[in-house]
């Protein structure tokens, strides 16, 4: 059996400090292959405020030349073995309970290969994140045990993409768009010539989303 994944602890940028977390929101950042926890982490001045963030390192080094970090590898028979997105859900998962136990909701939000480790987590665990936030990511194939309660529960999920994104392939895009709207509140848009990446349009979207999170888990704390 692989040994588990363990997140660096050390490497992760918060917006605020660590024990000024109790009974805040929570909002985790996953970046995507080949970045590392420094990419996504200037979004937040396009988030709430009320929102504390963290950007999580992703725990691989991709094979030379490539920088950054990965969740998963992507090349050969291990880009094309689930179970690969599945550890790194569970390193995820694991960090929350280690450093995130106090946090009035957790949320997710990663982009690529982020999203797609952000999606996995909320399938393996239901009960510990609130909402996902899914840019130009995916839905890995492949059943779990937990994905019943998923769909009973139905939290909130935001999917953005770009029509012309040529890097996540197209039967994921197509699994993604028949599996969310079947278990998660799914909203979102397809925007016209954005390639693998985010714009401002889409993040002013993501903002629209998130700020409705925060009002109605102010309106019913603990969610």
């Amino acid at each position: 059996m692989p040994e588990a994944l363990v997140l660096d602890a050390d490497a992760v940028l918060w917006s605020t400090e660590r024990s000024a977390l109790a009974g805040r929101h929570l909002l985790l950042l996953l970046h995507g292959y080949g970045a590392d926890e420094h990419d996504l982490y200037p979004l937040r001045g396009y988030l709430p405020d009320a929102f504390a963030v963290a950007s999580l390192a992703a725990p691989l080094v991709p094979p030379w030349p490539a920088p950054g970090r990965s969740w998963y590898p992507i090349d050969g028979l291990d880009g094309r073995d689930p179970s690969h997105v599945t550890r790194a859900a569970e390193a995820v998962i694991a960090w929350v309970d280690a450093h995130a136990g106090d946090a009035a909701s957790v949320g997710l939000l990663g982009f690529s290969q982020g999203a797609a480790v952000s999606l996995q987590a909320m399938r393996l665990a239901p009960q510990r994140f609130s909402f996902a936030v899914n840019l130009s990511g995916y839905v890995t194939p492949g059943d779990l045990p937990k994905d019943a309660e998923l769909a009973e529960r139905r939290p909130p999920v935001f999917w953005g993409r770009g029509t012309n994104d040529d890097v996540i392939p197209g039967f994921l895009v197509e699994h993604t768009t028949q599996w969310l709207p079947e278990r998660v509140d799914l909203s979102g848009r397809v925007y016209p010539g954005l390639t693998h990446s985010v714009s401002e349009q889409e993040l002013d979207d993501v903002r629209i989303f998130l700020d409705k999170q925060l009002e109605e888990r102010t309106d019913a704390p603990g969610r």
